[in-house]
């Protein structure tokens, strides 16, 4: 492993700060939990007596505290640094107008107009407006071919509208002007590997292992490429490379799990897809079918609440039950034989059914337009993205019609997934399907 190499300046004792020198820091501060603590206790004892707004701000940020960090560089000076680090800060917290307007005030200093116009690219790119980000781009045109920032934001926007081989170019493009721009390296990985190029994905995301300041997300997909071939080996030395460094990061504490367990698992898929979509027959509610009042509310009291319960009782039990008569009966027996079942099929514990069906997934009380969302557009993990292709999921709707038990039960996904999952249902306000 390539040694760390220790910032050349201090942020809280240098005068003249440069976009560079905070990067630089950032960088160090960031490559372990350990030097992240050391880093805020420093931040904490300069807020109590420095007046060195800028780098009390840009120190703010690079932990990650965006709105006191914004707080702090309103009070520094004006300067093209101060205002480029407002916009990033001010970009975090969503406050995009804010942002741009702290890029024309970074122009008016001074600042690069190609990072001026990289920076307000990546707002509206955050924003999904495409035309204002291809318009700030345009006006650096003239950097093609010669700077890697350029095709590095290009890049961004055309991933982000899925357009991933313009992509791919520019980020190839960028990152052959600058082999040590790890942001382009990643990014460049991450879409090789979705379009199928794991290959090329993997060699992207080795040389992403061996810089200075490895990229701990690049290290965790590069582990599910090499378990994904069954390397679990290598994919257990990517894992606890980053939880050396890192040994609270969540993703890769649960993925040794998931990796371990892939290890001793033995797993038919035909047979567990053939489980899977039979347990999301069996646990259908019965509020799913168009059933009367009657026949509803009769077997509600007799806690029969899904089509597994309905298909382990006989024709005789429902008959003995008290308002139950030959009406209700014949309606849940025509109702059955829509879909080839019929009562008592399932009273031995058997549970082979063939089953025909139309949908019958309830209805979510959400707009329409977040649930039909293409989960393409989400960011996730290679690894996640992969498992709900397996399940033919296209949208949010469909995502948040599964249970968590469907989920579990497709190869390799594990819990690192499963949490992403809720994660990302949790954003839109909805969960994973849960059962009565």
């Amino acid at each position: 492993m390539v040694a760390i190499i220790e910032p050349q300046v201090d942020l809280f004792s240098e005068q003249n700060i440069t976009l560079d020198n905070i990067q630089a820091t950032s960088d160090f501060v960031n490559s372990s939990e350990q030097r992240q603590i050391a880093f805020a206790e420093k931040t904490e004892q300069a807020l109590k007596g420095s007046k060195n707004y800028l780098a009390l701000g840009a120190a703010l940020a690079i932990m990650g505290k965006y709105a006191q960090a914004t707080e702090m560089l309103e009070k520094a000076p004006d300067s093209k640094e101060k205002y480029l680090e407002l916009a990033h800060c001010l970009r975090k917290t969503e406050q995009y107008d804010n942002a741009l307007d702290a890029l024309d005030k970074a122009a008016k200093n001074g600042a690069d107009v190609l990072q001026v116009n990289c920076a307000k690219a990546s707002v509206y790119r955050v924003t999904k407006d495409f035309e204002q980000a291809a318009k700030a781009l345009k006006a650096c045109e003239n950097y093609q071919k010669a700077n890697a920032l350029y095709h590095y934001t290009l890049g961004r926007c055309q991933q982000a509208q899925g357009d991933y081989e313009e992509a791919i170019a520019n980020y190839t493009t960028a990152v052959e002007i600058d082999p040590e721009f790890a942001k382009a390296m990643f990014h460049l990985a991450f879409v090789l590997d979705i379009r199928g190029d794991e290959v090329a994905a993997m060699d992207y995301y080795k040389q992403l292992a061996k810089s200075p300041f490895a990229y701990v997300s690049g290290i965790l997909n590069l582990a599910v490429l090499y378990e994904d071939m069954g390397e679990y080996g290598k994919a257990i030395n990517c894992v606890e490379r980053v939880l050396k460094s890192h040994p609270n990061n969540q993703r890769a504490i649960l993925f040794k799990k998931d990796i371990s367990s892939s290890q001793t698992m033995f797993y038919d898929e035909e047979v567990e897809k053939s489980k899977s979509q039979q347990n999301r027959i069996l646990e259908t509610p019965i509020s799913d079918f168009e059933l009367s009042v009657r026949s509803r509310n009769c077997l509600k009291k007799m806690n029969i609440n899904t089509l597994g319960d309905l298909l382990r009782i006989t024709e005789a039990e429902l008959l003995a039950y008290k308002n139950f008569g030959e009406t209700s009966l014949s309606e849940i027996k025509k109702m059955l034989e829509s879909k080839n079942l019929h009562l008592g099929m399932c009273a031995d514990g058997k549970t082979n059914l063939i089953f025909s069906q139309e949908s019958t997934d309830a209805e979510l009380n959400v707009d329409p337009e977040i649930l039909n969302k293409p989960l393409s557009e989400l960011d996730m993990s290679v690894r996640a993205r992969r498992c709900l292709e397996q399940l033919n999921m296209r949208t949010i709707g469909e995502l948040a019609s599964k249970t968590e038990d469907e989920l579990l039960g497709v190869k390799n996904f594990g819990a690192t997934s499963l949490t992403e999952m809720r994660q990302i249902l949790e954003s839109v306000g909805l969960s994973l399907r849960k059962l009565d």
